[in-house]
């Protein structure tokens, strides 16, 4: 019986993920599944310590069913063969403007950043940006700026046509700012700052799930796409990998970083960080590296890409 019940919860955990069936309360639990797959293992050292052959023959399909899922994003991909020219792409969550501006401007600086998108975009924020010299650095722009949480910006060392906006209209109503950006010997690529409904609250989900399905899908046979920002989901929810699905590449799982946390209480509390922050791009842009970087002020942490596009 105690065999049982140790392997019961991550049985029903693997059932979970596999089967996409993150509804209600179950969609916070699953972004912690990379932990739970660390653990599987000790269910069937007890199962086979105790010499319980069937609880121990369960543990074990459970446990490589879950690091199944999971510890290939520590391994990285092979990239295809793109021979354009280097990006490099910087996403950050300023927490409602509070994400120290000068240690953003200094980031974008250091890591000679070429597209950089922002979400919970304040107007104070963007002052403070343009003080530090974001302005000189990354002199084309899309932004939306708002108090509080919706604000949506998009910064770009090269001109930018086709500007827009999205509303998120559920939920938090989250903005999200895309404009196509003139890169010099690539194809026309379409970025857009992703920002949809946090799951924070169980009569929240629905919003969630419906914010990520109108994410704009990607384009294999058509232009390049690249979404970039806070989607508050991990890969192990299936509306993210549905979007997936259309033809985007994680770029920190393509790296063999998509286990790195990129939000978490940093202040002493005891939940550990998880990725919710992505890069996401099209299947033929070669993904080179990913940084997960540290923005005092903020409880997410940026993502750095560095990715190669296709030529024209």
């Amino acid at each position: 019986m105690l065999c049982w019940l140790t392997v019961a919860p991550t049985a029903l955990w693997a059932a979970v993920r596999l089967l996409g069936l993150d509804r209600g309360p179950l969609v916070q639990a699953l972004a912690f599944t990379p932990y739970v797959a660390g653990l599987s293992l000790l269910p069937v050292v007890l199962a086979l310590a105790l010499r319980r052959w069937w609880p121990a023959a369960v543990a074990a399909v459970t446990a490589v069913a879950l690091l199944g899922v999971v510890a290939p994003r520590a391994l990285a991909a092979p990239q295809p063969a793109a021979a354009g020219p280097t990006v490099r792409l910087l996403t950050a969550n300023l927490l409602a403007g509070s994400g120290d501006a000068r240690t953003l401007v200094e980031l974008v600086r250091r890591h000679e950043v070429d597209v950089l998108t922002v979400q919970e975009f304040t107007p104070e924020a963007q002052a403070a940006l343009d003080r530090a010299g974001l302005d000189r650095l990354l002199p084309h722009r899309q932004l939306n700026p708002q108090i509080g949480t919706p604000g949506s910006g998009l910064y770009s060392r090269w001109p930018l046509t086709d500007v827009g906006l999205r509303h998120n209209l559920d939920g938090w109503g989250f903005t999200q700012a895309y404009a196509t950006v003139a890169i010099p010997g690539a194809p026309p690529v379409r970025v857009e700052s992703a920002h949809p409904s946090a799951p924070y609250a169980v009569d929240q989900v629905g919003f969630w799930r419906a914010d990520l399905t109108a994410q704009p899908p990607a384009t294999p046979d058509g232009g390049l796409q690249i979404l970039a920002g806070d989607f508050n989901a991990t890969l192990d929810h299936s509306p993210l990998r549905a979007l997936l699905r259309t033809g985007y590449v994680d770029a920190a799982d393509a790296a063999g970083e998509g286990l790195t946390g990129t939000w978490g209480p940093y202040d002493g509390d005891l939940i550990p960080p998880v990725t919710i922050d992505h890069v996401l791009v099209d299947r033929r842009v070669a993904v080179r590296s990913v940084r997960v970087l540290a923005l005092p002020g903020s409880d997410h942490r940026p993502v750095l890409a560095t990715l190669t596009l296709p030529t024209p």
